[in-house]
């Protein structure tokens, strides 16, 4: 019986096969296999990649979560200080997961030139600021040095500097309305050494870096108080969870946030990616299927006269499918071998080109990120070639309905 299978195995393979009725049909079942995994590979590799990276741009501007006054809740100006005395600071060892701790402070500006101005948020930082992040964003001059004494060095988005005309060395005047209504404003000259572009629209239309001890001097704080505490986690996707364990820490004036809780519509917008992958994936498996569906009947349809020969001799229902089959998965795994061969040199030309581009006032990036893990192509592969086997067997089933009298006569 082992001797009939095989030849009925190399009949099936033979050029006879290839030149047949049903080889355009097997060309496109490989062509649909390969668009399939193609279409997946990029839409997971897309998809993942620009939730990644719009996390990553958001967190590293806002860190991943805000430990802040109740009172400042409702507002992006920092109104009622916190004390740095606290058992968080400066090291934040009160839950595991937290690499960093960071101060910041903001307060309301408005820059004047002789004949523009333009209102900003000051955001203060200080000498434990991670400006590694941002360095990748900087399109003109360095980050600010605030090691030392007090600066008057800041930074910029080029869409505030372009708009006033400005340049790195430029020194510029930025009035602070007091409390008081009838003070005159407070006017700090600051100096431009560093224009950095986020792609964020919101937060370069309105964001300046500035030296923390500003904010504190306008505001009259003491050195010890600030607007807020930034904290980074090594895991994001246990930000919910780390977020309420950090609040049970932290002494009941304090609040904590999340970057999900403070930009919910984005987060929210980002979520509906995972919806998009899963439903390009259905689809790419489900036609896929049908094609190889289709592939199979014609397959057995051509055999017929062969599948009744091999009935006659003694060969069981089974033992015949499974020769259909493992031809099938011969002909999924060509279709995989193209669609991995041709989708990965797409990602890698994306990965290091960038040759798609996006509007970054939509996506927040200005070229399509792709993300490539090993583990996911693995994966979607296997579960390609499983779902299309499995959607076979049924179809296979039509090889138990031959008779093999009726089959020999066949033509």
């Amino acid at each position: 019986m082992n001797y009939e299978l095989f030849i009925a195995k190399r009949l099936i393979a033979s050029k006879q096969y290839k030149s047949s009725i049903s080889s355009p049909i097997i060309k496109i079942a490989i062509l649909a296999i390969a668009l399939g995994i193609i279409i997946m590979m990029i839409a997971i590799a897309t998809g993942v990649g620009l939730q990644e990276k719009i996390r990553e741009k958001i967190s590293g501007f806002n860190g991943h979560i805000q430990i802040t006054n109740f009172d400042n809740n409702n507002s992006e100006i920092s109104l009622v200080p916190i004390s740095t005395e606290q058992d968080f600071y400066p090291e934040f060892n009160l839950v595991s997961g937290v690499e960093s701790i960071q101060v910041f402070a903001t307060k309301a500006g408005i820059i004047k030139t002789k004949t523009d101005f333009e209102g900003v948020v000051v955001k203060g930082v200080g000498a434990d600021y991670n400006w590694s992040f941002i360095e990748d964003y900087i399109v003109k001059g360095t980050a600010p040095n605030y090691t030392g004494k007090v600066s008057t060095e800041v930074m910029l988005s080029e869409h505030i500097a372009n708009r006033l005309q400005f340049k790195i060395g430029d020194e510029f005047n930025t009035f602070f309305i007091k409390s008081n209504p009838n003070k005159a404003p407070s006017v700090r000259v600051f100096k431009l050494v560093g224009i950095f572009n986020s792609g964020m629209k919101d937060f370069d239309e309105s964001v300046l870096f500035a030296d923390i001890r500003q904010v504190q001097r306008l505001n009259k704080w003491k050195s010890t108080e600030v607007g807020g505490f930034e904290l980074f986690i090594d895991d994001f996707d246990k930000i919910q969870q780390k977020g309420n364990e950090i609040y049970a820490e932290t002494p009941s004036e304090l609040n904590t946030t999340t970057i999900i809780q403070k930009f919910p519509s984005i987060f929210e917008w980002v979520k509906l990616f995972d919806n998009n992958i899963m439903l390009i994936i259905i689809i790419m498996v489900l036609v896929a299927g049908i094609n190889m569906i289709t592939a199979l009947l014609v397959l057995i349809l051509e055999r017929t006269q062969m599948i009744g020969i091999l009935k006659a001799l003694g060969s069981s229902n089974w033992s015949i499918r499974k020769v259909f089959l493992y031809n099938a998965s011969y002909i999924i795994l060509r279709g995989l071998f193209w669609g991995n061969l041709i989708g990965l040199s797409i990602l890698l030309i994306q990965y290091y080109f960038g040759v798609l581009t996006l509007d970054p006032e939509t996506y927040y990036v200005k070229e399509a990120p792709v993300y490539i893990d090993f583990g996911y192509i693995l994966l979607l592969n296997l579960g390609t070639l499983l779902l299309c086997l499995i959607m076979l067997i049924l179809p296979s089933y039509v090889i138990t309905k031959i008779s093999p009298v009726k089959a020999i006569k066949f033509d």
